[in-house]
């Protein structure tokens, strides 16, 4: 989607000896006297490890607890496989610009354009993966509440995964479609326009979850079995209220840069807001690094799963 111009960078620095942290808002005019906020290498590539090894860590927890096995913790993965996915491209296209930049690679320009759409996709792939499993995970929640009685009947964990390949499907196939299609103005508006559709599915799936919860867990509370598992999906549905949250503080202001590319790339105010755009890189990573801790903070199964991993046993002869 070129959003951050990779690929124009790239020809700098194998033409001029550019540093690629260097003043990329000047390209291909500075009309601003706003400067380019750099952010050092070494923060992306320590904030990409963390994320990284955490959401690995709660696919690994998630595989070997078996009473995790559930739907809910499965559409889990799918947000923490996104996660590592923001993680990966930022730093695989940090890794290419510092080797064009060392004379390391021969950055032809086909080449470029090929790492580039790599890249591109694996974006696109980490954004629209993230929207899908947040808005499962809302769904999910929502069944819990409101059909409480029949949720192990309506959601198997057969269908948790159909539904989970169909989502990575639409968006392998969504990312292919707009990196081939990544110049069309028509591409970066649909792109945005599902952002914000899902975040207001998901919203209105939240205001109608919130106003009713109260009455609905009074009648179900008149059935003593089931009170424990309705605070219990309350909590999961609070749990999703703060990744959501936490979602949009990280990835919003990505989108409205990539907005502003498009629609104002000469005006003054505009420019001198994509001059913080290291910025907005470093919170779509921090995203996957703030997602396990919220994770491991409200579920006590997944907390004792992460203890079992670091906690050494004790021999059977003991």
């Amino acid at each position: 989607m070129r959003t951050d111009r990779a690929s124009e960078i790239l020809r700098l620095v194998s033409q001029k000896n550019i540093h690629p942290s260097e003043n990329i808002s000047e390209f291909p005019v500075n009309i601003t006297d706003c400067k380019q906020i750099i952010m050092p290498e070494e923060v992306f590539f320590t904030i990409a490890f963390l994320g990284i090894v955490e959401n690995l860590l709660v696919l690994i927890a998630v595989w070997k607890k078996k009473n995790l096995h559930s739907p809910m913790y499965v559409f889990i993965c799918s947000l923490a496989v996104s996660d590592m996915l923001g993680s990966l491209y930022k730093t695989l296209e940090n890794i290419f610009i510092i080797l064009c930049k060392k004379r390391y690679l021969t950055c032809l320009e086909d080449f470029e354009k090929t790492v580039d759409d790599i890249i591109d996709f694996m974006f696109i792939l980490s954004l629209l993966g993230s929207i899908f499993s947040l808005s499962a995970i809302a769904a999910d929640r929502y069944i819990t509440i409101f059909y409480a009685l029949r949720y192990h009947n309506i959601m198997t964990l057969q269908r948790a995964l159909i539904i989970l390949v169909i989502i990575w499907v639409f968006c392998a196939g969504s990312g292919i479609a707009m990196v081939i299609f990544s110049h069309e103005t028509a591409t970066v508006l649909s792109f945005s326009s599902l952002f914000c559709f899902m975040l207001i599915f998901i919203l209105c799936l939240y205001i109608h979850m919130f106003l009713l919860a109260h009455s609905h867990a009074r009648k179900i509370a008149l059935l003593p079995t089931n009170t424990i598992h309705q605070r219990a999906n309350m909590k999961g549905a609070i749990t999703l209220t703060i990744l959501l949250g936490v979602f949009l503080c990280c990835w919003a202001p990505f989108v409205f840069h990539m907005l502003l590319m498009t629609f104002c790339p000469h005006n003054p105010y505009c420019v001198c807001y994509r001059s913080i755009f290291h910025v907005n890189g470093i919170l779509i990573m921090c995203n996957a690094v703030i997602d396990p801790m919220i994770y491991a903070f409200r579920s006590p199964e997944l907390r004792s799963s992460f203890k079992r991993l670091f906690c050494c046993r004790k021999p059977s002869w003991t």
